[in-house]
């Protein structure tokens, strides 16, 4: 039997945020296909890790949050892994191993910051801008089956999808940890319009999956748009709305093409940011989980957990 998982319903809870782009432009760390688990294959590359999500975790101490240890391993599946020259054996170990470095991190904090919550990070198996080509659900199920696996093995609490951009894949990552007996969590990469990047609106997503997987996910999160994307969407309502959790947004209000094309990181005002989140709190309280994604550092999340931590505590 899977156990509840904390933030479902708690209190505040906390991720990180925007890992690749922290350490490409803030840290100039190369990142080839943006793959951070590579960093897990060297000392120097671990403490690097361990160092950015401290950081986090000092938060969620000062504010009194719970937190949610996201793994490094987005790109860590066998598509991307072939791409950068990645043996199958060297792929799992790697994503045994960052569910290692969570688990180490999460007792070393475990007297300052509790709940902490482990979760082993999943991306697309194609952009997380553009769905591409479309899998079957089935196809997405074998795909990803593997590096779910290796995180169930290794003990994590759930596992996280982020960057979703269709329903056949999100439901093959639920059936996925479903049948690994781990509860998961999908996360819909949104477009200014507050819809996925197939066109399909997010409430409909959401009853699609939970259609397919006898509502396997724990809750759904949003990430990769800003508030002013998806605030549209939210506000029409409708009963899925009660599913949704979660919010990883992007620091900057750019569509993905002009992110795509611009040579810098456009990091906003991470003031004004934390302050859209407390609105946003405000008008969905079943919301527990902030973080951040594209161009959002400690700075993004310390903001929102000031802003947000009140509103949950009252």
């Amino acid at each position: 039997m899977t156990k509840t998982l904390p933030q479902t319903g708690g209190p505040l809870f906390l991720t990180d945020g925007g890992l690749e782009t922290t350490l490409i432009f803030h840290e100039g760390v190369e990142l080839p296909h943006f793959a951070a688990f590579l960093l897990l294959r060297t000392p120097e590359g671990r403490r690097q890790l361990e160092a950015y999500y401290e950081r986090y975790l000092d938060i969620a101490a000062r504010d009194g949050t719970g937190f949610i240890l996201e793994s490094p391993t987005w790109r860590a599946s066998p598509d991307w892994a072939e791409r950068l020259g990645i043996p199958q054996r060297e792929l799992e170990a790697l994503n045994r191993a960052s569910i290692e470095l969570m688990q180490s991190l999460r007792d070393r904090c475990a007297a300052n910051v509790a709940p902490i919550v482990v979760s082993g990070c999943l991306g697309p198996r194609g952009d997380g801008y553009d769905p591409g080509e479309v899998m079957t659900e089935a196809q997405a199920q074998a795909y990803h089956a593997g590096q779910v696996q290796s995180f169930a093995e290794a003990g994590a609490d759930m596992v996280s999808a982020i960057t979703m951009t269709n329903v056949p894949e999100a439901v093959g990552i639920a059936r996925a940890a479903k049948a690994q007996g781990v509860r998961c969590v999908i996360s819909f990469t949104l477009e200014t319009d507050g819809k996925l990047p197939t066109g399909q609106g997010l409430g409909e997503a959401v009853e699609a999956v939970d259609a397919a997987t006898g509502a396997w996910p724990a809750y759904y999160m949003i990430n990769c748009a800003h508030p002013s994307h998806f605030e549209g969407t939210l506000t029409e309502g409708g009963a899925w709305l009660s599913r949704i959790g979660g919010v990883r947004a992007n620091a900057s209000k750019r569509s993905h093409q002009e992110l795509n094309d611009s040579p810098d990181l456009d990091d906003g005002d991470p003031e004004e940011l934390g302050r859209e989140h407390a609105e946003l709190l405000a008008r969905h309280p079943q919301i527990r989980v902030f973080g951040g994604c594209c161009g959002t550092d400690d700075r993004h999340v310390a903001c929102i957990s000031r802003a947000c931590r009140g509103l949950v505590a009252a």
